[in-house]
Parts: structure tokens; sequence; C-alpha cells
């Protein structure tokens, strides 16, 4: 392998992990406003059980409850691919010093 396709290499996949990184901040900010907004909800109902919208709530909450699984195993397939991306930099790395 030439040098020019290792630093490349190596580039490649320093973009990738910052990438992966933003994804899995984005998720965990996504996740603490939709916990945010169900306990806003939760609060809601509890100040007034029986209003027209308790209903709509209800359904909102259910649905950010889904959001919030969906970000969480999302963030976990991120984390696995930051993994194999950071493992794969550092043989790079290796790689890389050898050479010099």
């Amino acid at each position: 392998m030439s040098i020019s396709f290792t630093a490349s290499r190596i580039s490649r996949l320093k973009r990738d992990i910052t990438e992966i990184q933003n994804q899995i901040n984005n998720d965990k900010i996504k996740a603490g406003k939709a916990l945010s907004k169900i306990k806003q909800l939760q609060k809601e109902l509890r100040m007034n059980p029986s209003s027209p919208d308790s209903s709509s709530k209800s359904k909102q909450i259910k649905k950010l409850n889904e959001e919030i699984v969906k970000l969480t195993a999302s963030q976990e397939e991120f984390s696995k691919q930051l993994s194999a991306k950071n493992a794969e930099l550092r043989q790079q790395l290796a790689k890389d010093q050898k050479k010099d």
C-alpha cells in the first residue's frame, strides 16, 4: 500500500468517526428533548386528568416513548460502528508508523 493511500484512509476514518460521534450526540439531544416533553405531558395529565385532550397527550407520550426506543437502538448501533472505526483507525495508524 502506498503512503498516500494509507493517509487518505486514515483521513476518511477520522471523518467517519467524527460523523458517527456527531450523530450519537444529536440522538442524545433528541432523546433528552423527548424525555423532557414526556415529563411535561405527564405533569399536565396529573394536573388535569379529565381534560378533553388527555387522550391526545397519552398518545403523544406513547409516540415519544417509541421515538426514544428507536433513538436508543440507533445509538447502540452507532456505538458499535464507532468501536469498529476506532479499531480500524488504530490499525491504520500502526501500519503508517511501521512504514516511517
